[in-house]
Parts: structure tokens; C-alpha cells; sequence
């Protein structure tokens, strides 16, 4: 008797054929259509290890041989081999953005995602290693130092920008970028991208302080594009505290992520920066 595991696999295959990322994969990457899996039949299978198996990213082959991946997906686990994985990454890694927008809008279509709201922020992520930048491709964005959101500042980092939907914060929009790009330089180019999905509805973009330069309010404002920021501390001057009426002030039960839990709860205003609402 052979035993497996099921787990989430049908649910998340299920997803990937309504999404058709198998199909949209080799539409854009053809060149593993020859082979015994195709570049979207690997990627598919990838989505549903990181899903089902969040582990590094190795003996992905063991894992389709202990989980029912060829029952559900009918790739032989042999086909997830090390080789075969990273060819697939390779051939994608030039249309990652191509292949992405083009899923996030299947999803749109697919599952009536509301996008005339998305909430859009960078992340980074800290990697070990050496990462030296002349062993890098400067076609993809260098692995460096930056400032990481972890906190890891003795390691080198790599960063996303996320757009999700105020519908349920589903991710419609990412791009990487590398470890030491500025997050305030990279507002313009989301904004850009995320009008370009929301097409003739309107786009509210929701964003912390770093959206906030004379630069990306200038390009927003000519773009026509409404957005809500908070303003930098630091171009906050007290004399605009000092004049805010503290009973128009909410009183809050909670803090900030890493504040002492015994801070009291506090009853101060906040300055934003918005556009008119038509």
C-alpha cells in the first residue's frame, strides 16, 4: 500500500486552473513545450510547494514523491528534478512582470476582484551569503545592503514592491527591485503600473510617508490619481500639532508592533496628505 499526502493540493490546483498560470506561462516561455513537462506545468507545481511545503527551495522532488502531486498534477516527481526547476526559473525570470499582470488580471476577471482601491508597499527580504555584485546580473536587481524592514543591517537584502486589493488584499501587482533602491524613487513606477490595471476606473493609492516627495506628488497630481499618506514626522512642525483641536482626536486601544504592551492607550490626531475627492 502507497500512502501520500493531500493536503491543500486539489484546492490549490484547482486555483491555478481557474488562474490558467500553466497556460500563460508557456505562452510567454514556449520552449518547454517539447520536454515531458512544460515550464507552466513546473511552475504550477512550484506555486503549490511553496504552498502546501514553504521549506528552502530543494528535494522539491521528494516532496512530489511523498505528496500526491502526479494524482493531482500528473507530473512524475523525477520531472521536478533539480535541473528541470531551475530551467523553468531561468526561462520565466525575463517575464516575470509580464507573467504576473497577466495572471493578477485573470484573477480580476475570474473571481470579480474590486481594483478601483489597492494598498500598495515595499517589503524586503534578508539573504545569506556573500551575494558579491560583480557575480551578479545587472540585468535583474543586485542582492546589497539597504535599510531591511527586519532589521538585519548585516545582511544583504532584496526587495518587492506588493499591490493588493482593498477586496480582500489579494496581491495584483509585484515588482523586485534591488537591496539599496531607494522605496521614495519607486512610487512613480507603481502608480504608473497600477493605473494601467485599473484602466478607465478610478485609483486611490493608499501608502506610508515614504510616497510623500515634491517628485511623486507632482507626478500623482498630474496623473490625476488620488492618494492618502501620511506625512513625514520630520516636515511635521509642532506649531501644526499645537493648533489641532484634541476633541475632534479618536481614543485608540492599541499600539504600535513593538511598542510596550503596558504603553496606555493614546488620543492623538494624525496629519495626512489628500487629494480632493472629485
Amino acid at each position: 500500500m502507497v500512502e501520500k499526502r493531500l493536503g491543500a493540493l486539489p484546492v490549490a490546483a484547482e486555483f491555478l486552473r481557474r488562474l490558467d498560470v500553466a497556460g500563460i506561462v508557456d505562452e510567454v516561455c514556449p520552449g518547454g513545450a517539447s520536454a515531458l513537462v512544460t515550464h507552466g506545468q513546473v511552475i504550477e507545481a512550484l506555486v503549490a510547494n511553496r504552498l502546501t511545503s514553504p521549506a528552502p527551495l530543494v528535494r522539491v522532488e521528494d516532496w512530489a514523491r511523498c505528496w500526491a502531486v502526479e494524482e493531482v498534477f500528473g507530473i512524475e516527481p523525477r520531472l521536478l528534478n533539480d535541473d528541470r526547476l531551475a530551467r523553468a526559473l531561468d526561462a520565466i525570470a525575463p517575464h516575470l512582470e509580464h507573467i504576473a499582470g497577466t495572471v493578477g488580471a485573470r484573477a480580476i476577471g475570474e473571481f470579480g476582484i474590486d481594483v478601483a482601491r489597492m494598498h500598495w508597499d515595499m517589503t524586503s527580504m534578508s539573504v545569506h551569503g556573500a551575494f558579491p555584485a560583480q557575480g551578479q546580473d545587472e540585468d535583474f536587481p543586485v542582492i546589497g545592503y539597504g535599510h531591511p524592514k527586519d532589521r538585519c543591517f548585516d545582511l544583504k537584502q532584496v526587495q518587492a514592491g506588493l499591490a493588493v486589493s482593498a477586496d480582500g488584499g489579494l496581491p495584483l501587482h509585484a515588482r523586485v527591485f534591488g537591496g539599496g533602491a531607494a522605496e521614495v524613487s519607486q512610487v512613480v513606477g507603481a502608480m504608473q503600473d497600477l493605473r494601467a490595471m485599473a484602466g478607465e476606473r478610478g485609483l486611490l493609492m493608499v501608502a506610508d510617508s515614504k510616497l510623500v516627495s515634491y517628485s511623486n506628488v507632482a507626478a500623482l497630481l498630474q496623473a490625476g490619481v488620488e492618494f492618502i499618506a501620511p506625512a513625514p514626522a520630520a516636515q511635521v512642525k509642532d506649531e501644526v500639532y499645537a493648533v489641532l483641536d484634541l476633541a475632534q482626536a479618536t481614543v485608540v486601544d492599541w499600539t504600535r508592533r513593538g511598542r510596550r504592551a503596558s504603553r496606555p492607550s493614546c488620543a492623538r490626531p494624525t496629519a495626512c496628505w489628500r487629494t480632493p475627492t472629485p
